[in-house]
């Protein structure tokens, strides 16, 4: 899509689905990083192969088509460049403080309450000489690895973006796709961990696929009224691979039931985006995306609500990882009752709305008075364009 047809498209209305859906993977996200709540026995990780994390990772590339895509078609490169950089600064930090509270917090819990080795590495658990690694991103430790990988994603849009404008969208999805299939083919390819001889929990070599797609996603429903393209052939063929995702992972022997699985197959590998969870994270987004249900979906109270979590990914995202941690040591200190489930979950779920609200409140102020000032700067829009 060139410029020109970027610029004569109408003004864009916020797509309250992408807030929506990313809203209810933040929840998601937040419940299943407690492994005695009881509530993660209803995410989406047991009625499919992919989870949560696969739905932030698209969606991410999808707004970042948003923000930044669209504004190198509007604003000199410089400045976009420099919100992109902005904003991984803000990543950055809100990953370090992250660590460091999650670090204090188990490091005093202790002093109390028995908390046991997997809630921390006991690299980081019995000293702070890897502090320094940690702050470079060359330690990862579990829970806290998924804005690295937003980072290095973010850090390369700008290069993506020219490859877009320069050989296309094919060629830029067949060259990310091979880096895909070379992982894997070779898992070892993968960014080091010093906490994991591993490497990265989400390899960057391969969840860049799932960022690509999620640019290009955002660039055909551009050119469509912000939605994808609707075929029946193709939502009932992503109908029937979820239909057989959910069978093929749900927990029938964890619930007491016959085991209905209709292959036998290993649990398809997250680190480097196993095929089969590529695919079951794509078929949910064709449906939601192509889908005016999910658009009057998104519309509803609790549709609303998902979207209120999902404009301020980062800070529910943060708060969310927090929440998680001390529901843990809860939980782990106290017992997993019934009463203890309600408290946990019912104190997490206020926690986030505070946030969300608070965060919504700022935004509205910000925009009401940007709308109050006095547009006293003559526009320059043909020596502005990047």
């Amino acid at each position: 899509m060139g410029i020109s047809s970027e610029r004569a498209q109408a003004p864009h209305r916020r797509d309250h689905r992408i807030d929506a859906l990313r809203g209810v993977a933040l929840l998601m996200m937040c419940i299943d990083h407690i492994p005695q709540n009881w509530l993660n026995r209803f995410t989406m990780r047991n009625i499919g192969f992919a989870d949560a994390a696969e739905v932030f990772v698209l969606l991410a590339g999808y707004a970042s088509w948003l923000a930044y895509g669209r504004a190198f078609a509007k604003k000199p490169v410089v400045a976009v460049l420099a919100r992109i950089g902005r904003r991984c600064w803000q990543l950055y930090v809100f990953q370090i403080v992250m660590v460091v509270v999650c670090i204090a917090t188990i490091r005093i819990w202790r002093h109390f309450w028995p908390v046991p080795v997997d809630f921390l590495e006991p690299e980081l658990a019995h000293g702070l000489d890897s502090v320094w690694r940690v702050l470079s991103l060359v330690a990862l430790p579990g829970n806290l690895n998924i804005l690295p990988l937003y980072i290095v994603l973010l850090l390369g849009f700008a290069p993506l973006y020219a490859l877009l404008r320069g050989v296309g969208t094919p060629v830029v999805l067949g060259l990310s796709a091979a880096v895909w299939l070379g992982v894997n083919y070779d898992p070892r390819l993968n960014f080091p961990n010093w906490l994991d001889p591993d490497g990265w929990y989400f390899d960057p070599l391969a969840w860049q696929f799932l960022f690509v797609l999620g640019v290009c996603a955002a660039r055909v429903a551009g050119q469509h009224d912000g939605s994808l393209p609707r075929s029946r052939l193709l939502a009932a063929l992503c109908m029937l691979y979820l239909m057989f995702s959910a069978v093929q992972s749900f927990p029938w022997i964890d619930w007491g039931f016959a085991d209905l699985r209709p292959v036998v197959m290993a649990v398809p590998d997250k680190m480097i985006l196993s095929p089969w969870r590529l695919v079951d994270v794509l078929a949910l987004f064709y449906l939601v995306q192509s889908s005016p249900r999910a658009t009057v979906w998104a519309s509803t109270r609790p549709g609303q609500l998902m979207a209120l979590f999902g404009r301020h990914s980062l800070e529910i995202f943060t708060a969310g990882t927090l929440v998680d941690l001390y529901g843990r040591l809860v939980l782990t200190s106290f017992g997993t009752g019934w009463m203890m489930q309600v408290a946990v979950n019912v104190a997490g779920f206020y926690v986030l709305l505070a946030v969300a609200r608070v965060k919504e409140r700022q935004r509205v102020a910000a925009r009401q008075a940007r709308a109050a000032m006095p547009d006293t700067v003559p526009a320059r829009a043909p020596l502005c364009r990047g």
